[in-house]
């Protein structure tokens, strides 16, 4: 699984939230989508690494501007750190 985040400028409400986690959607085949409007980030969760392009793309076309695109393994966070 990979993590991507997404900085976006341009994101003031829930409502811009959800047009941008609708866009991501629509460019990509991913498990999890979230963004929050006061961090201004999109965080991304996919089994393979994502077109940036395609996202970029997607994102601009809904009047929002990716200022950047960071990647990194994801991993399930465990409910209870001490159980194994």
């Amino acid at each position: 699984m990979i993590k991507t985040t997404l900085k976006i400028d341009g994101m003031a409400c829930t409502m811009c939230e959800s047009h941008v986690n609708e866009a991501v959607r629509k460019a990509a085949d991913v498990s999890k989508v979230s963004s929050s409007y006061k961090k201004g980030i999109t965080e991304i969760v996919s089994a393979e690494p994502l077109d940036e392009k395609a996202l970029r793309e997607s994102i601009e076309k809904t009047g929002y501007k990716v200022l950047s695109v960071s990647t990194e393994p994801y991993e399930k966070k465990k409910l209870f750190g001490f159980l194994k």
